[in-house]
């Protein structure tokens, strides 16, 4: 026969089973301030809810682990604190005062708080002081939610101090009035560390947990170290509305987003599903981004060499432009030249002086592209001869030809003479072509 083996137990359920004997005392804020609706449904169900686990929390881990309940701010004689239940391992004891306690409706003098912290940790250190089983370690769970406008630190401090004497560990709850009553409980929790605030590496067996407005008390309390046994945080905040977090090994189910997968496997393990599908959404998103962010670059990029190219292109263009009309300009003027050159008769005698005076001057090449075309047109029509000649003859139309062409200035001295010389030049010819014709 072969025997099935025993599951091992996880972390959780060891540190459950070897859970130490332990002696507490539950201080509950009875103030009229637990009225205030900013924890669900109010401020005293809301104690009264986690008040119940923790106590749950206590008699389940050990079975012989004692639980007692103090009332502060009562009307007893006790200096503001009222014993219901002494420290007892009868749970519905212990439940039947968690729930029969009433507000009190006593009005707060002033110059006092509401509640007298450092006189009800005395009286429920007095209370276990007394337990029955003295094996066990002494805790006391302190709730807070009445502001301590008027504790004074030292006293808080001594009360600290007192409990560290006493081997009693101390963990505060505060809920509401957050701002005012932080620093004065961290003071009293640092105290009884026997540690100040900036001494992270050393050993903490007491606790602070701030729970903010809207978030239920219990549940920051399921990860928290109060439940969980840790001694390895001094404090514990949660920051948003609908987030829980404790200070010390409250990392241990971070996996399970801070459910302790013994009490809720089910609930655990969605949390866990859900953070890793998330995670993995939020890896695919980066590296989309990522791709996104080197695409422009390199669009960009691309977009400037082809820019740059454009423009060199360009400029190469223009310069083979301006290089493709000044060798038109130039073949121009040698193919009227090479005209002159090739025409005789009357033209080539009344240009030979012309020709002479200036072959190497600009001015004279152009008075004998002048004088050519002017015969040409004579020759060629007859008819029209003295209609041309008299528009060559006219000084307006001649300034606006020479003005068209490129790089000639149709006021240069030279040109206006050449076209002076023309003119007389064509009065004579037709001066002699008259006399001909008699």
């Amino acid at each position: 026969l072969h025997c099935a083996p025993t599951p091992t137990p996880t972390p959780t359920q060891q540190k459950q089973q070897t859970m130490p004997l332990e002696s507490c005392m539950v201080l509950l804020d009875t103030s009229e301030f637990m009225r205030n609706g900013d924890y669900i449904p109010t401020r005293l169900d809301a104690q009264s809810d986690a008040a119940n686990m923790i106590v749950n929390q206590k008699t389940q881990s050990n079975p012989e682990s004692t639980v007692g309940v103090i009332a502060m701010s009562s009307s007893g004689p006790s200096a503001g604190a009222e014993l219901l239940v002494s420290p007892t391992d009868d749970l519905g004891k212990i439940l039947s005062a968690l729930h029969g306690v009433p507000l009190c409706g006593k009005m707060v003098e002033s110059g006092k708080d509401a509640v007298d912290v450092a006189a009800s940790v005395q009286v429920a250190t007095l209370a276990l002081k007394h337990r029955r089983n003295k094996n066990g370690a002494q805790r006391i769970v302190l709730f807070v939610g009445s502001p301590l406008d008027c504790a004074d630190s030292r006293s808080l401090v001594k009360a600290g101090k007192q409990l560290k004497k006493n081997n009693v560990f101390i963990d505060v709850i505060a809920m509401g009035e957050l701002e005012g009553n932080e620093p004065k409980l961290r003071e009293l929790v640092d105290a009884a560390n026997g540690t100040t605030g900036n001494d992270d590496g050393a050993e903490r067996n007491c606790h602070l947990v701030t729970i903010p407005a809207g978030v239920l008390p219990s549940d920051v309390l399921v990860s928290s170290p109060i439940l969980r046994g840790d001694g390895g945080g001094g404090g514990a905040n949660v920051g948003g509305a609908g987030g829980t977090g404790a200070g010390g090994g409250g990392d241990a189910f971070a996996e399970y987003g801070g459910i302790d997968p013994n009490m809720d496997p089910e609930l655990a393990m969605a949390l866990r599903v859900s953070m890793e599908e998330e995670r993995a959404r939020q890896e695919r998103a980066a590296a989309l981004s990522n791709e996104t962010k080197e695409e422009e670059n390199s669009g960009d990029a691309a977009n400037a060499d082809q820019i740059d190219v454009a423009a060199e292109s360009g400029d190469i263009n223009n310069v083979d432009a301006m290089n493709d009309e000044d060798a038109l300009l130039q073949q121009a003027l040698a193919m009227s030249m090479a005209e002159t050159e090739n025409q005789g008769g009357d033209a080539g005698g009344n240009g030979a002086e012309g020709m002479d005076t200036g072959a190497e001057d600009e001015d004279a090449a152009m008075q004998m592209a002048l004088q050519m075309s002017m015969q040409a047109e004579g020759e060629e029509q007859p008819s029209t001869r003295g209609a041309a000649s008299g528009q060559f003859q006219d000084p307006a139309f001649v300034s606006n030809l020479l003005g068209s062409l490129p790089g000639v200035n149709p006021n240069d001295p030279a040109i206006q003479e050449a076209l002076r010389k023309a003119n007389e030049e064509s009065d004579k010819n037709e001066k002699k072509e008259d006399g001909n014709d008699k």
